[in-house]
């Protein structure tokens, strides 16, 4: 019984070094596979983050846009003129009416 084992073990043994270039070539298959796998992932990955990041650069570009546009019409010399005359009903002063004020 224990000589069976032992002859099954050889044998076992001889195949696998017979067979030994075929086991270590699909164990390289197999690591590549993993390894393809695995890097596609994260091309995913850093996909999607790419992606977000664009998303809010966009958002971000468009917002900068629109505060420069509100910026410009403020700060228009007329437009404050303006306002200031229809709502405050202010007036520019004349040369008459300023008063300087000496410490």
């Amino acid at each position: 019984m224990a000589s069976a084992k032992v002859v099954l073990a050889f044998e076992v043994w001889h195949d696998i070094k017979q067979h030994l270039l075929s086991y270590v070539l699909l164990f390289l298959v197999v690591i590549s596979a993993f390894a393809v796998i695995y890097f596609t992932h994260l091309n995913r990955q850093s996909t999607s983050e790419l992606e977000q990041l664009l998303t809010e650069r966009d958002e971000l570009d468009i917002e900068w846009r629109n505060l420069l546009l509100e910026q410009n019409s403020l700060a228009e010399h007329s437009a404050i003129e303006s306002k200031a005359e229809k709502l405050l009903n202010m007036v520019k002063p004349t040369a008459q009416s300023e008063v300087i004020v000496r410490n």
